[in-house]
């Protein structure tokens, strides 16, 4: 999917990111300073960047004071530092995102996945096929071989969802914020229905149910 630039000096949390998104599809590389990082920035093509602000030889600030000298590549602050001073320091650096520690690794995720859409990298095919199924997600209709399939834009905008976190699991409550609003009052068996619907209208076979959890999509490599 993309190419992600990790700059974080803790081991255990970098590599806790690392296998989080490269379960999401994405090539990961992992840097543990801030002059690390530039140095894999400026000999690898890096679609996004993670960066801490506390690293060892060059601070977060200024690796990303360095890479928007040459570079728009999206910028998402990831660190324990959560005062206003450090915050407005980054967004003034033109930094895309700012998470403080502690921090969810699904939130991350989708974060991640809002700037790489954002950026185009994310963006996916509005024309996609599914087995003999044809999906045009921006007309929000699906046919097959046999003409027309009845479904509804709801039911699109939750396949589109999904492809778009291909690899990471979103939760129902996730699903029903995302497509329907915090306000709506929905259940979240609401959610369950839809992917019933889906999956025998499309004959879909890629969206994974993940027990308690929620659902993704997910393709055999």
């Amino acid at each position: 999917m993309a190419t992600l630039l990790i700059v974080e000096d803790d081991r255990k949390t970098n590599e806790a990111i690392c296998e989080y998104l490269r379960s999401a599809g994405h090539e990961i590389v992992p840097a543990y300073d801030g002059a690390e990082g530039l140095q894999i920035f400026d000999r690898d093509t890096v679609d996004l960047v993670v960066l801490d602000i506390m690293l060892p030889k060059i601070s977060g600030l200024s690796v990303l004071h360095e890479i928007r000298q040459k570079s728009a590549v999206p910028i998402l602050i990831l660190t324990a530092v959560e005062d206003e001073y450090t915050q407005v320091a980054s967004f003034d650096g033109q930094a895309d995102d700012y998470i403080t520690k502690p921090f969810s690794m699904i939130l991350l995720g989708r974060r991640i996945t809002a700037l790489l859409r954002r950026s185009g990298k994310g963006a996916i095919s509005d024309v996609m096929t599914f087995g003999d199924v044809t999906v045009n997600f921006s007309g929000y209709t699906a046919k097959d071989k046999n003409g027309r399939i009845d479904i509804t834009p709801k039911e699109i905008g939750l396949l589109k969802l999904l492809v778009e976190h291909k690899g990471l699991v979103l939760t129902r409550s996730q699903i029903l914020d995302d497509l329907w609003g915090d306000s709506c009052p929905i259940i979240d068996r609401t959610v369950d229905t839809y992917i019933k619907n889906l999956r025998k209208k499309l004959r879909l076979d890629c969206i994974v149910t993940v027990k308690g959890i929620g659902y993704k999509y997910e393709v055999e490599q």
